[in-house]
């Protein structure tokens, strides 16, 4: 069921001891390709001997490079601990990090780089839309990934390759939409989304979830990824006087959004998903964020011993305070390490086999695998107190 329990018992008993030993072993074994960059992918053959050959796909420049950074600290935490206690029988996994730049066009170039250079693996991408791009290619090669986008069109696949360390949107939107209308009393509620492969599962999920609570919402704004200025939308859903604003945008975009809601006197409570909790929203919408309602499955680094230690680990490794989006690859990491040692490093249909059989007691959650690949299916909800993201009570 959603809600806002806390974690507890031994689903959550601390497996992170390791990570904070090793943690010294995290110095990068990694190497970032330009994107496209055949030569780079192709340096070594798959095979069964020498190294594993793993790909991370994820935008490490562009708007949202902070999110690419953040989920490759969180796989070279969990493979360079891995390799440090002797890899997979014995042999080392390889990590290559490729830029996507956040864009799927790059994101479909870089793919074709991994099926030509032998990797058996590929983590990412943060966004749904790449993500989206890259599926057909990887599942025609029988090349597994793990994603961390969250529209359910990614679900909606059905690809026996594509799996997700994050619940989808509907997860997110229906415990937000239950706790604004069943719990809070909202009946006026606006929405601005963008139209891209987030957004859109974003709209589409939170307004099917208001419908079936009996609300619809006073305003229903849709706006452009690259978007600036939403003074026009909002003047809309201001007239409105809604109690709530529901924003199902990226990180950045929401930031924004929220400083021109602010500005032109909206005094509706945000409400959004798991974007409104990541740093680079915090940065952007600055002061105006706090109070924001959100839900995510990750609430930050003092939920349990196990994400306390988590959190410890990857401010010693690289000198930063974590967020979702290294848990998540994090959590990925670990399942997919877990499935190599089942399959003796083979790749394939066999990996992906032994990925969607893993089950794992995670930083965001109990990962049981469905037949869509989807493994975390609850979220928890949360606000924003002097710029920190708190467990709502």
């Amino acid at each position: 069921m959603h809600g806002t329990g806390k974690r507890g018992g031994t689903r959550y008993v601390l497996v992170a001891g390791a990570m904070i030993a090793l943690v010294a072993a995290c110095s990068s074994s990694a190497t970032t390709a330009p994107a496209g960059s055949v030569a780079a992918a192709a340096s070594a053959g798959a095979g069964s001997s020498g190294p594993i050959k793993i790909a991370i796909i994820d935008a490490q420049t562009g708007q949202l490079s902070s999110l690419g950074v953040d989920e490759v600290q969180g796989v070279k935490l969990a493979v360079n601990a891995a390799n440090a206690a002797g890899g997979i029988d014995g042999r080392q996994i390889q990590l290559q990090v490729f830029d996507d730049k956040g864009d799927p066009t790059t994101s479909t170039n870089v793919a074709q780089a991994v099926v030509s250079g032998g990797y058996i693996f590929v983590f990412g991408t943060a966004e749904s839309t790449d993500s989206l791009a890259i599926a057909p290619i990887l599942e025609k090669a029988q090349i597994p990934m793990i994603t961390s986008g969250q529209a359910d069109a990614l679900a909606n696949l059905h690809d026996p390759f594509m799996f997700l360390n994050t619940p989808t949107s509907s997860a997110f939107d229906q415990t937000l939409a239950n706790y604004a209308v069943t719990t809070k009393g909202y009946k006026s509620i606006a929405m601005i989304t963008n139209n891209d492969s987030y957004g859109k599962s974003e709209h589409d999920a939170f307004l099917a979830a208001l419908k079936g609570l009996g609300v619809t919402p006073t305003s229903d704004q849709v706006v452009t990824p690259d978007q600036k200025d939403f003074s026009a939308a909002l003047t809309s859903i201001r007239q409105t006087n809604p109690q709530a604003l529901f924003i199902g945008a990226e990180e950045v975009e929401s930031g924004l959004i929220v400083n021109q809601a602010k500005s032109l006197g909206l005094t509706a409570q945000i409400i959004g998903g798991a974007p409104i909790f990541a740093v680079p929203f915090l940065q952007t919408a600055g002061s105006n964020a706090d109070g924001s309602i959100g839900t995510s499955p990750y609430l930050g680094n003092n939920v349990n011993d196990q994400t306390k230690a988590f959190a410890a680990a990857i401010q010693k490794a690289y000198g930063v305070t974590p967020d979702l989006h290294q848990a998540k690859a994090y959590d990925g990491a670990q399942i997919v390490i877990m499935a190599l040692k089942q399959t003796h490093g083979q790749g394939g249909k066999a990996l992906a086999d032994a990925i969607r059989a893993t089950k794992y007691d995670g930083l965001v959650g109990s990962f049981s695998f469905d037949a869509n690949g989807v493994g975390v299916h609850q979220t928890q909800l949360g606000t924003i107190q002097n710029g920190k993201v708190v467990p709502l009570q």
